[in-house]
């Protein structure tokens, strides 16, 4: 929370040399690993000072409302693609509200803390299951915050009924427009992408079970060429960043890079944030001819632009 408010210095530091060779010595965080920026603004903040209304023209008005659940990456890191979920289930008639009652702990499950993990999701849960109670659907916004309350919480405390009432509520952001589209219908014409959109499928979107719904929504826009990747990117979290791991998380993420480089897309995109911020660094350095990389985004975010939203 406190990074928001001082959003612009840590900025500049992380992409500062000689404050990157400090890191470097001192924290461990390697100086060549592109690290995430933060926003002063917040998702949160965001929502609340422009408030929005579901496009009553659309099929599905009246029948769905949806709880966007922030996540602290969406919330302080990338909150355009929060607002491009929101603008995408708008316009789609879909009722909105942004929820953010806390962590979904997955930094503390990367250490094996467990009991704090356990805390978070009696925390969170309690909240979100209100919602579910006034009838909304949980939506989160990135994959690993969706793989933690679907699946991880409910292995870690089994017995909690919140938990369980959430997992059985909760869906990708992805896999909830794939849904409204089937079951309710689009409005609309999406507008064609002719550039291209290479998905990059992460671990935790895979992980959910849930089937490549990155790739099937992008595939309601029509002609536009979608390829996919179903490789691990590397990053991993902390492992990304960290100076003994960074090396492994590149050597990982090379043949999913190598891969991205050969579509020749316009854009990359993918459930995860850190993923596809760690390809794009790797596609970046394999481009040394000076060729562009690939424009880096959220799935939602393309279906947003298809949407001229």
């Amino acid at each position: 929370t406190a990074a928001r408010f001082a959003a612009p210095v840590i900025n500049w530091a992380s992409e500062n040399s000689l404050v990157r060779a400090a890191m470097d010595a001192t924290l461990h965080i390697d100086k060549t690993a592109e690290l995430p920026k933060f926003h002063s603004r917040t998702f949160v903040a965001a929502d609340r000072g422009d408030p929005v209304h579901a496009n009553e023209d659309a099929p599905a008005y009246g029948k769905r409302k949806a709880a966007l659940y922030a996540t602290c990456f969406v919330n302080y890191n990338k909150p355009d693609t929060g607002l491009a979920a929101r603008a995408v289930l708008n316009h789609m008639g879909v009722e909105t509200k942004v929820a953010y009652p806390g962590c979904c702990g997955m930094p503390f499950l990367e250490q094996a803390d467990l009991a704090r993990v356990a805390q978070n999701a009696a925390k969170v849960s309690r909240e979100l299951v209100k919602l579910i109670d006034e009838g909304y659907d949980i939506v989160a916004l990135t994959a690993s915050c969706g793989l933690m309350l679907k699946f991880e919480w409910p292995l870690i405390v089994p017995e909690n009924e919140d938990v369980k009432r959430l997992a059985a509520a909760t869906f990708d952001i992805d896999e909830y427009v794939v849904d409204v589209a089937k079951k309710n219908g689009l409005p609309g014409a999406l507008s064609p992408l002719p550039e291209g959109v290479t998905v990059h499928l992460a671990c935790h979107a895979r992980a959910q079970n849930m089937g490549p719904k990155a790739a099937e929504m992008l595939r309601l826009i029509p002609d536009t060429p979608i390829d996919v990747i179903e490789r691990c990117s590397g990053h991993g979290g902390t492992f990304g960043v960290m100076k003994e791991t960074y090396p492994v998380a590149v050597k990982v993420g090379k043949p999913a890079a190598r891969q991205v480089a050969k579509t020749g897309n316009d854009t990359l995109c993918s459930d995860c944030p850190l993923a596809c911020k760690h390809l794009g660094q790797l596609v970046s350095a394999k481009l040394a001819d000076g060729a562009a990389a690939p424009r880096q985004a959220h799935p939602i975010e393309i279906m947003a632009a298809a949407y001229g939203l």
